[in-house]
C-alpha cells in the first residue's frame, strides 16, 4: 500500500455547503482504513489528507470522488508521498 498526499485548495467560488459532505467523505475513508491523517490549513485556504491506495490511479479515483472535487469549488492535487 502506498501513501498519497492529497491537497484540497479552495477556489474563489467554492461552495461552503460542500464542507460537511467533504468531512463526511473523509470520515468514510477513515472508517475504511484509507486515511492516516487529515485536516484544514490554519489560513482556511484548504487542507490535506494522507491517503492509502494501491496505485496512483486508485488514489486519483478516490480523490476525484471527494465532494469538493465534484462541486468544482476546490483544486485537488495528488502526490505519491514517500514519507518516513
Amino acid at each position: 500500500m502506498n501513501r498519497y498526499l492529497v491537497l484540497v485548495m479552495r477556489r474563489p467560488h467554492y461552495d461552503p455547503a460542500m464542507v460537511q459532505p467533504h468531512k463526511d467523505f473523509l470520515e468514510g475513508l477513515r472508517a475504511g482504513g484509507k486515511i492516516e491523517l487529515s485536516g484544514p490549513f490554519s489560513d482556511k485556504s484548504g487542507g490535506a489528507y494522507l491517503l492509502f491506495a494501491e496505485s496512483f490511479a486508485e488514489a486519483l479515483t478516490i480523490a476525484h470522488s471527494d465532494p469538493t472535487h465534484i462541486s468544482g469549488g476546490w483544486d485537488i492535487t495528488v502526490y505519491e508521498w514517500q514519507a518516513r
